[in-house]
């Protein structure tokens, strides 16, 4: 039996991190992916979740804004009719509303000043919100804030999540696949 060191457990305890995860669909993280890397400016958007798993981001949702190397502006109106539009199609303002993603066309994902402003200007009231980050070189970074009862906030853990059906996801042509293909040893 092979003798766990003190680095093996303390590399464990990082992964396992008691902190929620904010987390992105295969698809979502695909989209995010391309427009990350379609321009020179920043991009920015807004996180739609899963009803019953406000940290799953679902799709990503652009609204008109003007972008440059360091910072994105939404258009107000752009963004009121996205909201409208959201609640219109049945959602509740904390699947739409409370997760911000932007992008950085550098390698570094580390919030700016004009990013802390934005965050504390347009989310400071809301009951919870998430500013995330993707840089260039796939660096991210993800802060959950809690404005209710002994508020708090904290850097989070970003992870893709593959545990429900996407587009391109074809299980039993795989299974097919691997059957036709693969013959173990006898």
């Amino acid at each position: 039996m092979k003798k766990r060191t003190n680095r093996t457990r303390i590399s464990r305890r990082r992964r396992r991190s008691p902190l929620p995860a904010l987390r992105f669909s295969p698809t979502t993280w695909a989209k995010l992916l391309f427009l990350r890397d379609y321009g020179d400016t920043e991009v920015g958007g807004f996180g739609i979740t899963a009803a019953m798993d406000l940290l799953l981001v679902q799709d990503l949702q652009l609204v008109k804004q003007t972008c440059s190397l360091v910072h994105v502006a939404f258009a107000d109106e752009a963004v009121a009719n996205f909201f409208d539009d959201q609640v219109d199609a049945g959602l509740r303002p904390e699947q739409f509303g409370r997760i911000w993603i932007h992008t950085h066309p550098g390698d570094c994902p580390e919030p700016s000043p004009t990013d802390e402003a934005t965050f504390d200007r347009v989310f400071g009231r809301s009951d919870w919100a998430v500013m995330f980050i993707l840089a260039r070189q796939g660096r991210s970074y993800a802060r959950l804030r809690m404005n209710t009862g002994p508020a708090f906030e904290c850097e989070i853990p970003v992870r893709r999540d593959y545990s429900e059906p996407f587009p391109g996801c074809e299980p039993e042509n795989w299974e097919a696949e691997y059957l036709t293909n693969v013959h173990p040893e006898q």
